[in-house]
């Protein structure tokens, strides 16, 4: 069975067989079978370029940063370039991209230094929707007095409720984090919406891109949220975290830090020496997906017009995929999708898909297509404020399939089939 082919006006058809040449890791196989990586949520696969450029690093730039000698200065030219490119990735300046562990690590510590700047009965609005790295960093400063306030959601198509956001932003909120899209149902959230409503009361705005990040494009300037994290292994790059702050705020916040770090902005909120080889998979990572953006649209030229390029591509072949294996799954008895099905409303989800399949725990699920060499996620995904309130945690939680722009439609139809037999031994 043929992978779709989607068309766009503005670009050619686009070419699967030459994004797949680009992921050696996609030739795996498992027990006879060609593996199947429906598992991107938790962290794609990375593209050849992406390990030249680690391999690279170590080559020719194996160094700590100001240096007065060879490596050290093409170690820091190598961040420049890694900023630069991340500030494309975020339309925003070099200057206000910070890297990180990861994203987790990058909200505590920032989630520390605003702590700093709160005093007791401030409040803080999360959503239930969220992982709970966009959570946990919030709650620590109720040890401060902090108040924090839980946005519900609709259970029915699992969307925030914007009505109990409205309700509870008000004039003590001095900060709002949302997800950009929930890791574990897909739900993309207003956040440019929720942006203006959190400024209209005087807070801050946050947002957790991590699960958005490999399928749209971010846009921090018309979002004009105040902090953005995302992690670049799950938009094909290395194990490491990236955060966007408005200049004038990583100015005048003061991060945890060693004495004799720098007090300059961004690298005072880079506590210690990075991990600097895989700075440089950052950077290719980026360009990875400009190039897919060139390769899709020959007429870009610039790099920030590749991404947009490579983002319209990547929606329309996506959301084929996602229709797909909808339609698939609503022909499998007993099974419960959890959020937006309806393809009408799919610029609301990215191409992300929770479900049970009956009473059988997940884990027992999963096992039985990692054995057919098809890669999917069980548990609760740490968004376990969502798990407990769809009541799925104390039932192991659900199954997750995550489509990314290297999936097939063949993968897509080897999952449905595993799903029905499985089904049919129940």
């Amino acid at each position: 069975m043929s992978t779709p082919v989607v068309q766009n006006a503005e670009t050619k058809a686009f070419d699967i067989a030459w994004v797949r040449e680009q992921f050696p890791s996609l030739k795996l196989q498992v027990n006879g079978y060609a593996a199947a990586f429906l598992d991107g949520p938790a962290g794609t696969q990375v593209p050849k370029q992406v390990m030249d450029a680690v391999q690279n690093y170590f080559m020719s730039a194996n160094a700590n940063t100001c240096g007065a000698f060879l490596t050290s200065r093409r170690n820091d030219e190598m961040i420049r370039s890694a900023r630069a490119a991340m500030a494309d990735f975020f339309n925003c300046d070099s200057d206000e991209v910070v890297f990180g562990q990861n994203m987790t690590t990058i909200t505590l510590a920032l989630a520390r230094a605003i702590g700093r700047e709160l005093k007791p009965g401030d409040e803080v609005v999360v959503t239930t929707l969220d992982h709970d790295a966009n959570v946990a960093p919030w709650r620590a400063l109720e040890e401060k007095g902090v108040v924090i306030r839980q946005v519900n959601i609709r259970e029915s198509d699992c969307t925030l409720d914007l009505d109990d956001l409205k309700r509870k932003t008000t004039a003590k909120t001095k900060l709002v984090a949302v997800g950009y899209a929930s890791n574990m149902v897909g739900t993309i959230n207003p956040v440019g919406e929720i942006a203006k409503l959190a400024h209209a009361a005087g807070a801050l705005m946050f947002v957790d891109a991590v699960h958005y990040a490999p399928h749209g494009l971010i846009d921090v300037k018309a979002l004009d949220c105040d902090f953005l994290v995302c992690s670049p292994y799950k938009f094909f790059g290395p194990h490491m975290g990236t955060l966007y702050g408005k200049r004038e705020h990583l100015e005048k916040l003061k991060p945890y830090k060693v004495r004799p770090a720098t007090n300059t902005s961004p690298e005072c909120w880079e506590t210690g020496t990075q991990v600097q080889e895989l700075i440089a998979g950052i950077a290719a990572a980026v360009d990875y997906i400009a190039e897919l953006g060139r390769h899709s649209d020959s007429g870009v030229k610039r790099r920030r017009e590749a991404l947009q390029a490579a983002y319209r591509a990547t929606h329309q072949y996506e959301t084929a995929l996602l229709s797909r294996l909808i339609a698939g799954l609503q022909a499998i008895p007993n099974v419960k999708i959890f959020g937006i099905t309806d393809t009408k409303r799919f610029d609301e989800r990215c191409a992300t898909l929770s479900f049970r399949l009956g009473d059988p725990h997940p884990t027992k699920i999963a096992t039985f297509l990692g054995e057919r060499g098809i890669f999917t996620w069980d548990g609760n995904f740490y968004a376990l404020n969502l798990s407990e309130r769809l009541g799925v945690e104390q039932r192991g939680g659900v199954l997750r399939v995550g489509l990314v722009h290297y999936n097939t439609a063949d993968e897509v139809d080897r999952l449905l089939a595993a799903l029905r037999e499985f089904a049919a031994r129940q």
